[in-house]
Formats: structure tokens, C-alpha cells, sequence
């Protein structure tokens, strides 16, 4: 027990405190993360839209969150990472009460639209907050931290997601809501006078670490392929979020609560382990080897769907999905840190976001598309296929981008 709780010191040790509440903005916010893990199911059975309108919904959703990101992004370059991610926090919070009122399918879409333009602010900027409070060491510790956090809210919101559903749908956008406006009180309070903190000030000791190749990362051609992997790998794994709670309500009949604790699941197995392997084998194992076994889990846990049955299958594809996040989505952040420089950070994290935000407009349509045409089976192998596809391409790109990063 000594030599466990010792492990958890020694991965937490020596992170800034302004990591630390910067994480604890995201858990408060990440804890009313209620309406997208039900949103397909809420359109479905609440607002009685067809699987077809629910993709484009849900598409839309990603074009609002890859104009968001773009525009996080700009902005952070040019006004701070203060100021885009209180605007976000506060604005979003706001528009929750806003999404009440919305019942018809073009006021819902134009409402998800906007929702998702200015929660997804916050994406880019709080990336480049979390790069210049870390030293150049604890880069992929810090942002294991934020996820951490993230993932711990979403241990707790769709679980607290679940029981308010189960009463009305109208509580969930309540809930998102009051958690968007209370994290922006926090991080309001804390970081008021850090406002001066851009991400070239808060960075210049680092500026001898990497160079990037080009400054541009829209001219940077392997930050390009990469970002585009990534989106691969998105449109893979952002189906546990679309149409994975569709999967468990239709073919396993399973409660909001039931669903809501699979989703939960997910949060809770990150928030325990990611901290831990990141520590333990992150220096230790080439990024490119973390990135493509976290793929080929991501793959696995498609397969196990259509080669078994019974609810100890939907779990153990959970699991196999959280331990992918944990060893994929860390060190692809860092990559990014790593190519970008202190003038171009908020830039190189916008375009990474954006390539996430893609997958949330491709992922949705292709997914429910395939469902409604051949059905969740063909979906899966689908996604299995794409996942290995991504592998062989990070297998390249990365090691290719460690390279010439110099």
C-alpha cells in the first residue's frame, strides 16, 4: 500500500499549482458534462427526431465545435488564454438555458450549432494555458493532469446524468449549465491577474526547447498528416459518445442510469490510470509505440462487440476504449506542445482541436448512416479497420515528426 500511494506522489510531484487549478476549472466544468453523452438518446425519444435527423444534429454540432476551435485558437494568439477561456466558460454556461427553449429541428440546430462554437473555445486556449504553466519535463504530466480532472467530472456527470434524465431530459441542460457558469467563477477569481500571461510570456523559457518547422502549422505538412490521423482516430473513438449509447439503449434495452454508469466507467478508469502509465512507461517507450498500441486497443474494443454477447462485453469494450485514450491522447498533445513555439502555440493547439472537431462532424453522420444502412455490426468493423489504418500511420508520421522537430 506504501509503495502504491508512494507511486501516486511520485507521478503528481512537481507540478506548478497553477496546473493544479487549471484542472480543478475543467473537473468543475467536466462534471456537468450531462448533455452530449444523452444527446442522441435525448433527440431520439425526447424531441422524437429520426436516427437521420440525429446524425446531421449531431454533425452540426461538430461544425460549431471546429469553428470554435479554429476561432479558441486564433484568439489565444492574439488576446490570452485568460480571456477566450472566461468568454467560453461564461457564454456557454449561459446558452445551456438558451437550449431549454429549443424544440424544433432548425432552432435545435442552429441552438447545438452556436453551443458548440463557444464551448469548444475553450479547447485551444486552455491547451496553451496548461503549456505555460508546465515546465518543458512535466509537459505530458500536465496535461495527464487536466485530463485527469476531465475525466474524473466525467466519472460524475453522466453517472448524476443518468438519474436526472430518468426525471426530465430539461435537467441536464440545467446541470451543464450552472457547472460552465461555476468553473468561470473559479477560474475568474484565480487567474484575474494573470491576465498578462499570453502564451509567448508565460512560455520564453522554453524557447530554446523546440524549435518549430515551419511556424506556420497550416504549412507544416507532417503536422498536417498528423492532425489528419488524428481525426481517424476521433472519428473512431468519439462513437462511445454518439452512437455507442444508442448501441446499449437498442439492442441491450439498457436504463439511462445503466447507460449513464457505462459512460462513467469510462471517466473513472482515466482518472485512476492514465496519471499512473503516463508516469511509469512515458519516458520509457518511444511516443510513436504509446499512440499506435492505444489504436489497436481502440480496434479490440470494437471487435469484442460483434464477436461477443452480454453486458460484460460492453464493459470490457469500455475499458479496452479508456485504456486507449490513456495511452493515445497524451502524447498527442504533447507532440503538438513540441512542434509549436511560444508564438505559435495557441495556433498548433487550434489546429490539433480542429482536427477533433472534424471527427465530431464526420463521426456522428458516418455512424449513424452505417446503422441505419447495415446496422451497429458493420459499424464496429468499420471502426475496427479504421483504427488499424491510423496505427500504420502514426507509426510513420510520429517518429517523422520527432525527427525533424529540432
Amino acid at each position: 500500500m506504501h509503495q502504491i500511494l508512494s507511486l501516486y506522489r511520485n507521478a503528481f510531484g512537481g507540478l506548478s499549482r497553477e496546473a493544479w487549478l487549471l484542472a480543478g476549472v475543467m473537473f468543475i466544468n467536466r462534471s456537468g458534462a450531462m448533455v452530449v453523452p444523452f444527446l442522441s438518446v435525448y433527440l431520439t425519444e425526447a424531441l422524437d427526431f429520426t436516427l437521420q435527423q440525429v446524425g446531421l444534429l449531431l454533425s452540426i454540432f461538430g461544425v460549431g465545435s471546429m469553428c470554435g476551435t479554429f476561432l479558441g485558437g486564433w484568439l489565444t494568439d492574439r488576446i490570452g488564454h485568460f480571456k477566450v477561456q472566461l468568454l467560453s466558460l461564461v457564454l456557454g454556461g449561459s446558452w445551456f438555458f438558451v437550449m431549454l427553449t429549443l424544440k424544433q429541428f432548425e432552432w435545435f440546430a442552429g441552438g447545438i450549432f452556436l453551443l458548440s462554437l463557444l464551448t469548444e473555445c475553450l479547447r485551444p486556449a486552455n491547451a496553451s494555458s496548461v503549456s505555460s504553466y508546465a515546465r518543458p519535463e512535466n509537459v505530458t504530466r500536465a496535461f495527464s493532469l487536466n485530463r485527469m480532472a476531465i475525466n474524473l467530472g466525467f466519472s460524475i456527470g453522466p453517472a448524476l446524468g443518468g438519474v436526472l434524465a430518468s426525471v426530465s431530459y430539461q435537467w441536464l441542460f440545467m446541470a451543464d449549465g450552472i457547472t460552465c457558469l461555476s468553473a468561470g467563477a473559479l477560474f475568474f477569481f484565480y487567474f484575474r491577474h494573470r491576465q498578462g500571461h499570453t502564451p509567448a510570456k508565460a512560455d520564453q523559457p522554453q524557447d530554446t526547447q523546440v524549435v518549430p518547422v515551419p511556424r506556420s502549422p497550416y504549412r507544416d505538412g507532417l503536422f498536417l498528416l498528423f492532425t489528419v490521423l488524428c481525426c481517424f482516430f476521433a472519428v473512431a473513438f468519439f462513437q462511445f459518445f454518439s452512437t455507442m449509447p444508442l448501441y446499449f439503449r437498442r439492442v441491450y434495452q439498457l436504463s439511462e442510469l445503466e447507460i449513464g454508469g457505462l459512460l462513467a466507467f469510462n471517466g473513472m478508469v482515466v482518472f485512476l490510470l492514465e496519471m499512473i502509465i503516463v508516469y511509469l512507461i512515458g519516458e520509457r517507450h518511444a511516443v510513436w509505440k504509446m499512440i499506435v498500441l492505444g489504436l489497436l486497443l481502440l480496434a479490440l474494443g470494437f471487435v469484442v462487440l460483434n464477436l461477443f454477447q452480454g453486458f460484460w462485453v460492453l464493459v470490457l469494450s469500455v475499458l479496452l476504449m479508456s485504456l486507449s485514450e490513456i495511452l493515445a491522447m497524451p502524447f498527442m498533445s504533447t507532440l503538438t506542445v513540441q512542434r509549436s513555439g511560444p508564438h505559435n502555440r495557441g495556433a498548433y493547439m487550434g489546429l490539433y482541436s480542429l482536427s477533433y472537431s472534424a471527427a465530431h462532424i464526420l463521426g456522428p453522420y458516418i455512424g449513424t448512416s452505417t446503422i441505419a444502412a447495415y446496422g451497429f455490426n458493420t459499424l464496429w468493423w468499420s471502426g475496427s479497420v479504421l483504427c488499424l489504418v491510423a496505427a500504420v500511420g502514426f507509426y510513420g508520421v510520429v517518429r517523422r515528426l520527432q525527427q525533424t522537430a529540432v
